[in-house]
């Protein structure tokens, strides 16, 4: 059985409701939602569960991942043992650093059920370290599952209130029926005539002041709880938005969407150039911004740089009274408070991102940094996968590129031409091809030395280069040689080209050109172009070389045109 498949079956099994009391999954759901936190009905180890509700996306990759479950084992998976062991509610983090509670739970008469509520990260540093194993620790493989897709975050303060509210609740369970009334809701005993209720009224009125309190409380949370679903939505979007396989585009979604999170006019994304030390300016949002101003910022200097040193994140709720040196005038920032954060990952600031001008007019303060902690990791993972794919672009184009002269290397060329033969044939279109030769390159190495030549070949490839459009190919074919792929170009077409480069070439003062035989550097081209029986690019590049040849026995710096014998 494959891994894949494994993984299935550990999905199918985290739940079982249908042993569970009847009634109660919907009563747990409501309380969960109400919360914003993560409960479980378990009656021995897990998983499975009885009843999950509004499981951490954390907790569900890791119980699903037949290879990670037993981390989990010490913790939620033995929090029924150790709640019904102690008969009381026992506290507790677990390896992901979620703060977890387990308590019995009597309910409908039935003694040997407990509830897992919380796990909840109730600190951005345990979150941090969660991000870590998952980025390049002993999580890593799970990161394809989406774990970080419904993170919770609360305060300690909640989970001790939920777990006062699933005792209530648990309490008032009778018999597959919820005692938790809806808001405003009376029990409908106490809506009966006076002479009927009054040889209960005592116990009857209890219940209710009972379920009322509890349901005032519940109540209590759902503003609260609302800008937490809010927020919760936001970030989930803001996950989505990041993630881009483009740098660039992954650059500017981390800005603008921070900037929007933060409710900030202007912001500004910083990068460090490892190479060299410095901040570079990647993105800018805001009609002020100055990108050209700003373009690299070394370490220690300003604002930015001095965040970078420090690796601290600084807030400024009024840069006068801070005693920083302002911006310039012409900036006109509206407002005197900023947050410059630090993005961190591996124990590394990777760069810095800045927030201003809150469009509320308000300043800035420790509740935006605590928002900017809980993206932070996030961002760092985003940012460090657009550095890996800025690499690998370099790398690649590395790969196909030749080093000295910056053309494209033969390689390249001969992938193109297999790409753009195939294309002229199926639609029939022109493609023209240049073989071009340096005329006496070995005399000018011979006489001047072979960094003389090797600025020779630099100019000569720059020449050819500025006389291109854009959809043509010029590369280095080898040694003092150059070929130039054409697309959709006829023969004259090609010839108007060629005969541009050649004139470039002998109007160019090179630093040795008075020492080849005519007094100046030259070049030689031969042309072909595909027709019947030049149809495969190898036949299209020897038919240009052939060409070259006719140009260098009739006297060079000239242009010959292929023609068949």
């Amino acid at each position: 059985m494959t891994k894949k498949s494994l993984k299935s079956k550990a999905a199918l099994v985290q739940e079982h409701p249908e042993n569970a009391p009847p009634g109660w999954a919907s009563v747990q759901h409501r309380l969960a939602a109400s919360a914003g936190l993560s409960i479980l009905l378990v009656d021995g180890r897990q998983p499975p569960a009885l009843v999950v509700s509004d499981n951490n996306s954390i907790c569900r990759a890791l119980q699903s991942s037949p290879d990670h479950v037993s981390l989990c084992d010490p913790y939620c998976g033995d929090a029924h043992r150790r709640a019904m062991t102690s008969g009381d509610t026992v506290h507790y983090k677990c390896h992901a650093g979620l703060q977890c509670f387990a308590m019995p739970a009597e309910i409908a008469n039935e003694r040997d059920l407990a509830v897992i509520g919380g796990r909840a990260f109730v600190t951005g540093a345990d979150y941090r370290v969660l991000v870590e194993r998952l980025r390049a620790g002993d999580l890593k493989e799970l990161l394809a599952s989406d774990p970080l897709s419904n993170v919770i975050f609360a305060e300690p303060a909640k989970l001790d209130q939920l777990a006062d509210h699933l005792q209530k609740a648990a309490r008032q369970f009778k018999g597959g029926v919820s005692r938790l009334p809806v808001m405003n809701e009376m029990p409908a005993a106490l809506r009966a005539p006076a002479n009927v209720v009054a040889p209960q009224a005592p116990r009857l009125v209890a219940a209710a002041k009972s379920s009322s309190d509890l349901q005032r409380e519940i109540d209590q949370l759902r503003g609260e709880l609302e800008y937490r679903s809010h927020f919760a939505e936001s970030l989930r979007h803001f996950l989505e938005r990041i993630s881009s396989t483009d740098p660039q585009e992954t650059y500017t979604a981390i800005l603008t969407n921070s900037k929007d999170l933060l409710l900030a006019e202007r912001a500004s994304l910083l990068v460090v150039d490892e190479r060299s030390n410095e901040l570079i300016l990647k993105a800018g949002v805001g009609l002020k911004t100055q990108i050209s101003e700003v373009a690299r910022i070394r370490l220690g200097e300003g604002v930015a740089g001095g965040v970078l040193e420090t690796g601290r994140a600084l807030v400024v709720e009024n840069i006068e009274i801070a005693g920083i040196k302002p911006a310039p005038a012409e900036r006109r920032y509206k407002s005197k408070s900023f947050i410059s954060y630090p993005i961190r990952i591996g124990g590394r600031t990777i760069g810095v991102l800045n927030v201003t001008d809150k469009t509320s007019g308000e300043k800035y303060d420790d509740i935006d940094l605590s928002l900017l902690e809980i993206i932070g990791p996030q961002v760092a993972l985003a940012l460090e996968r657009a550095e890996w794919q800025e690499r690998a672009t370099e790398f690649q184009l590395m790969s196909i590129t030749d080093p000295l002269t910056g053309l494209l290397n033969r390689r390249y060329l001969q992938e193109r031409m297999n790409e753009e033969v195939n294309r002229s044939k199926r639609y029939d279109y022109p493609m023209s091809f240049l073989m071009i030769d340096i005329d006496d390159f070995k005399s000018y190495n011979d006489l001047n030395g072979h960094p003389a030549g090797d600025q020779a070949l630099q100019i000569t490839a720059h020449c050819l280069k500025v006389a291109l459009r854009s959809a043509d190919v010029a590369c280095r074919y080898g040694g003092e040689e150059f070929g130039i792929l054409l697309p959709h170009t006829p023969l004259n077409e090609a010839s108007v080209i060629a005969e541009r480069m050649r004139q470039r070439v002998a109007e160019t003062v090179f630093p040795h050109g008075k020492s080849q035989p005519v007094g100046m550097v030259t070049i030689s081209i031969g042309i072909s172009t595909i027709f019947k029986n030049v149809d495969t690019p190898d036949r299209v590049i020897a038919a240009a070389d052939r060409a070259l040849y006719n140009a260098k026995r009739k006297g060079k710096n000239r242009i010959e045109l292929y023609q068949e014998t």
